[in-house]
């Protein structure tokens, strides 16, 4: 976590912006904190990465919309993960292009399930774009918020460096078991 935010005030915003362009949740997180400090400015900071977002979930969206058969053997072997975000699509409709932002394995998958069928341009980036920026906007904002907390947080970490790892591998491992039960076949 040091490292990212050292590398945030040397580059700072380019990164935001790359880092934010496949998701980035740790980028506005950081961004957050740095402006806390006074390193970066949080407004700008907030229209980088939701200025990202929109575009990598429109190029996923179109990669899946215009690129299928060309697309389609790299996502084989997710196919059962597609199925599901398609599924939470039929179920929470348009609620899902929002709570995907959050969502880590998801923030990739649902743009390019939506790509494939036949759901409206403009409805998806119309609210693509509300919820990049409101994603932005919450976590920029909150790690702003919650600026002395986190850097205590990560001090605590710099000193005790195993602990990163550990608790890094145990979400990790949270969320791999979370999908392999929510695409597992029923029986």
């Amino acid at each position: 976590m040091e490292d990212i935010f050292n590398a945030l005030i040397t580059y700072g915003y380019i990164i935001l912006f790359f880092y934010s362009f496949g998701g980035g949740m740790v980028a506005i997180i950081a961004a957050g904190v740095l402006s806390y400090a006074g390193k970066m400015d949080l407004s700008t900071s907030i229209v980088v990465a939701g200025t990202a977002n929109v575009i990598g979930s429109a190029f996923l969206f179109y990669m899946g919309r215009y690129n299928k058969k060309a697309f389609m053997p790299y996502i084989k072997a997710h196919r059962r993960k597609l199925a599901l975000s398609h599924l939470l699509m039929k179920k929470y409709g348009d609620k899902i292009i929002f709570f995907q932002k959050f969502i880590y394995g998801l923030k990739t998958l649902v743009p390019l399930t939506i790509g494939l069928t036949k759901y409206s341009q403009v409805k998806f980036h119309t609210l693509n774009t509300i919820s990049a920026f409101l994603w932005a906007f919450i976590l920029g904002l909150g790690s702003y918020l919650a600026g002395e907390l986190l850097m205590r947080i990560a001090a605590y970490f710099s000193d005790n460096t195993f602990m990163a790892p550990l608790i890094l591998l145990s979400i990790l491992g949270l969320i791999w078991f979370y999908f392999q039960k929510a695409t597992q076949k029923k029986r």
